[in-house]
């Protein structure tokens, strides 16, 4: 078996466009040098413009496949993405650390497509205050990090990154909340213009899980995370970035 990498996990969908989901995860791992591993949460049938459908894979099945990976290879950081519900997160968070108690966990919580396709069941979203507490990192967008905060979820949780590509104040300015400071973010001083891209929340929750199975703490996994979405966002005009 190889050891110069680190081995990195992503627990999310696949998306056939390679924009997002899994696909999009092993890119992003290859490119920060660490061994990327994945299973799937859901098949979907998707472009970088719209979304059609989606059937989610069996929880036994991915439980199941948690298992076979670990067993096997030493995971450093996991990053989970599109889950139907907190059980389901709860479920596989429990199955994680049952194999390595010490692996770093980030999740980027996707509640909905940018067409507006409803992933996550709100209705469950009160069941994540126990949940959050076993993860290391979560990721929200600006919206979602309003919808979970209405939920009371933050007090004695994890470390969150609020992304901020959806504010309308500072945009670009992430804000890291983690062991109780507010650390802001701010874009890249060669960065002048941002052009939207279909899975950049998949992209930089990966880059954070990568450079977090490096060994570097929170911080500076989201500050190195940050820098690798910039240069996706910036990579090209359209809606699918490239790697690099």
């Amino acid at each position: 078996m190889q050891t110069e990498r680190p081995f990195v996990m992503s627990i999310a969908g696949f998306d056939p466009s390679g924009g997002a989901g899994l696909l999009a995860d092993i890119k992003t791992f290859e490119q920060l040098k660490v061994q990327g591993l994945g299973i799937c949460t859901a098949m979907t049938l998707q472009t970088e413009s719209e979304f059609f459908n989606i059937q989610w894979e069996p929880l036994e099945g991915i439980l199941s496949a948690i298992d076979a990976l670990m067993k096997k290879y030493f995971v450093e950081a996991v990053k989970i993405g599109v889950v139907k519900d907190a059980e389901c997160l709860n479920e596989i968070i429990k199955r994680i650390k049952l194999n390595n108690s010490k692996t770093k966990i980030v999740w980027d919580p996707v509640l909905k497509s940018t067409s507006e396709f409803s992933f996550f069941d709100v209705n469950t979203i009160p069941d994540l205050k126990s949940v959050l507490k076993q993860i290391d990192l979560i990721t929200p967008n600006y919206i979602e990090y309003k919808v979970l905060q209405g939920a009371d979820l933050f007090e004695n949780s994890c470390s969150v990154l609020i992304k901020g590509g959806h504010r309308e104040d500072r945009i670009g300015t992430d804000i890291l909340m983690d062991k109780g400071k507010e650390i802001s973010m701010q874009p890249g001083d060669n960065v002048s213009v941002y052009h939207p891209k279909h899975g950049s929340g998949c992209v930089l929750s990966s880059a954070i899980a990568g450079h977090l199975a490096k060994g570097e703490n929170i911080e500076n996994a989201c500050r190195n995370g940050k820098q690798y979405i910039e240069k996706f966002l910036t990579s090209n005009p359209t809606l699918l970035g490239f790697h690099s």
